[in-house]
């Protein structure tokens, strides 16, 4: 049954899911930029200032989906119940 408090929890559990990958992307990013970049530059024949400027977008992006999509419904929620 759906109630309210097990959607909350399945929007906590997806808000904790997604905020880990988005740490480890940011790790990931800061950690081995100079491989990735000169992977991704060779793979679609760009600039690495863009791939930077792509991985500062994706990062971007996916916070802002992450916070609309599962913190606020949560909030949402926890003050409505």
């Amino acid at each position: 049954m759906n109630t309210m408090e097990s959607m909350r929890e399945v929007l906590g559990w997806c808000s904790l899911i997604n905020i880990g990958v988005l740490i480890l992307s940011t790790i990931l990013v800061i950690v081995l930029r100079d491989k990735i970049s000169l992977l991704h530059a060779k793979m679609f024949n760009l600039d690495e200032r863009d791939i930077s400027r792509a991985y500062f977008q994706y990062l971007a992006h996916y916070k802002i989906l992450i916070i609309v999509f599962n913190i606020v419904p949560y909030f949402t929620l926890r003050i409505i119940s």
